[in-house]
């Protein structure tokens, strides 16, 4: 089971690196990183593990994020219908996206990120991905809201690009032309 202990700080330079393409059909060995990612994210989720193993909170997580520069993510969240987004994917990517933007009122926080990061962080509002799940199976979603936002900051992680590279360094709180705000 992943902990805390197995994160890499933002300083690490693994974080900055462009993730390689997992080969399909996976590996046993990636295929068990991967369940693990999503083992983390629900685990960090259940207030008595988190607390026994001293778990961050997460709703989603990058193998970067673990000293693996390879592309795979996992995210489990719900959004504001409570409609469950739960999928752990290899070589995830964004096929289209919309103009208009989003952002979280909230700000974004990362597990690789021990300090508080203040700003709004524009991403895209609507988003369709594409990866390939633990089955082998060929995955489509449309996202939109804290679900869009959440996939588009694990893969960030793959590329190579933290939460606040996007954040105005002039004004943190800039309110994003043509955007939504989203409570999370």
């Amino acid at each position: 089971m992943l902990t805390m202990d197995d994160f890499v700080k933002e300083d690490d330079p693994i974080l900055r690196k462009v993730a390689v393409e997992v080969p399909l059909p996976a590996s046993d060995a990636d295929k068990q990183l991967l369940a693990s990612l999503m083992e983390y994210v629900q685990n960090s989720q259940e207030p008595d593990i988190a607390s026994l193993y001293g778990l961050r909170a997460g709703i989603g997580l990058a193998a970067p994020q673990v000293n693996v520069s390879k592309r795979m993510i996992a995210v489990h969240l719900k959004d504001k219908d409570d409609k469950l987004y739960s999928y752990a994917l290899f070589n995830p990517k964004l096929l289209s996206h919309s103009v208009e933007k989003a952002y979280l009122i909230s700000g974004e926080g990362c597990l690789s990120v021990n300090r508080t990061v203040s700003g709004y962080v524009p991403r895209y509002a609507r988003i369709t991905v594409v990866g390939t799940d633990l089955e082998g199976k060929s995955i489509q979603l449309r996202l939109k809201g804290i679900p869009a936002i959440c996939f588009q900051h694990e893969i960030d992680h793959l590329n190579g690009i933290m939460f606040y590279d996007h954040i105005s360094q002039e004004d943190p709180y800039a309110v994003p032309d043509n955007s939504i705000a989203v409570e999370r």
